[in-house]
């Protein structure tokens, strides 16, 4: 009788380690099970190189959305990249997006610059004004070659 409530307890406890553990992997990971509360917009960009899939998009240093899917756009053969922004934060059709780099060699996220329109960004918008990240390697082949202007 001792026995059964022993490993009853033990059983309990891993149990309730497991059920820790997944939460904690969910919220590190920054899973969302339900989907949450989500927009999405677009942004075509020159080059986006160095951008990937889950990278964050920020304004003002906070974290506001990621990146979900980047594509190449038939039309215009430019980068598309889709992003997912939380519902509480209201873009402008002015807003300037842009390639950025955390650090000298750190992982690249998506800035954006809300603009002074009075006119929102609707779900499902693009947005125009984009910079894009700036590429050493061409900038050093340019200096090396003399084409620097």
């Amino acid at each position: 009788m001792k026995r059964v409530g022993l490993d009853t307890a033990v059983g309990i406890f891993v149990l309730i380690g497991i059920i820790c553990l997944g939460y904690l992997s969910v919220r590190l990971g920054k899973l969302e099970l339900l989907g949450g509360d989500y927009y999405q917009v677009s942004a075509l960009f020159d080059s986006c190189a160095g951008l990937k899939k889950g990278a964050s998009v920020e304004i003002a240093g906070v974290d506001v959305g990621r990146i979900e899917s980047i594509t190449l756009d038939p039309k215009s053969y430019r980068a598309r990249v889709n992003l997912k922004l939380r519902r509480s934060v209201k873009l402008q059709d002015d807003v300037i997006a842009s390639v950025r780099t955390r650090g000298i060699i750190g992982d690249k996220f998506l800035l954006l610059k809300p603009g002074g329109s009075d006119i929102p960004l609707k779900e499902g918008g693009v947005i125009r004004d984009t910079e894009s990240a700036v590429d050493l390697e061409e900038l050093l082949s340019k200096y090396i070659h003399g084409q620097v202007d």
